[in-house]
């Protein structure tokens, strides 16, 4: 997986960092128009780390991110990296995937990662031994590239190992995330691996919103 200043000066990303100033602007304004956001939420923009879940407030809006789950896959002095994990496509992966002869006669189904470079493939993994060429997101998690590290993965079917194939993903603009957690547009959730590929995409985002305003339980 790329730096956040590698995926923009990667080959097919021309005109990424343009389209981030682009979602900077478009983002901080769908944020302003926003109904009043979640008080209860984690919302602190130090929080902001690789791994943990970006939950959109139910004021945000936007429909790049209305109602989303996001992970945030690299975050860093040059922006943030992250992967929309409740958009379920109709396409299923052995159409989008045509020479990957293990995913004939499959339901696995493509994901969108997020607005930009939606040509881009990206695999989201749990995996006890993962591919040399993987980069760990957090404890057991890890992102790859390449189509062909999914053979390996069916072909195991280990109950613990299992993936998601997303097709773009979502950035942010160096201090843009933190401005529109300041304006209350996300709340924040711990790394969580069973959220992420166990749950149900189309009750995640409300099972997460119902994580964030439980009353919290503070021990000594």
């Amino acid at each position: 997986m790329l730096p956040p200043s590698d995926y923009l000066s990667a080959p097919g990303f021309a005109g990424a960092r343009k389209v981030m100033v682009i979602f900077l602007l478009a983002g901080l304004l769908s944020v302003l128009y926003a109904a009043p956001a979640l008080a209860s939420m984690e919302s602190a923009p130090a929080s902001v780390a690789k791994g943990v879940l970006l939950v959109a407030s139910p004021s945000l809006e936007d429909p790049n991110f209305r109602q989303a789950v996001v992970l945030v896959v690299e975050h860093g002095s040059e922006g943030t990296i992250g992967l929309t994990l409740n958009r379920s496509t109709n396409v299923l992966l052995s159409k989008a995937l045509p020479d990957i002869t293990v995913l004939k006669g499959t339901s696995y189904r493509l994901f969108a990662g997020g607005p930009v470079e939606p040509t881009r493939f990206l695999l989201l993994f749990r995996l006890k031994e993962p591919p040399a060429d993987a980069r760990s997101v957090f404890d057991g998690v890890y992102l790859g590239r390449t189509p062909r590290a999914l053979e390996n993965i069916i072909t195991r079917a280990k109950p613990t190992e299992t993936f998601r194939a997303f097709a773009g993903f979502a950035a942010w603009a160096p201090r843009q995330l933190e401005a529109e957690m300041l304006l209350g547009a996300w709340g924040i959730l711990p790394p969580d691996s069973v959220g992420i590929f166990d749950k149900d995409p189309d009750v995640f985002w409300s099972d997460c919103i119902s994580r964030l305003q439980a009353p919290r339980v503070i021990s000594n």
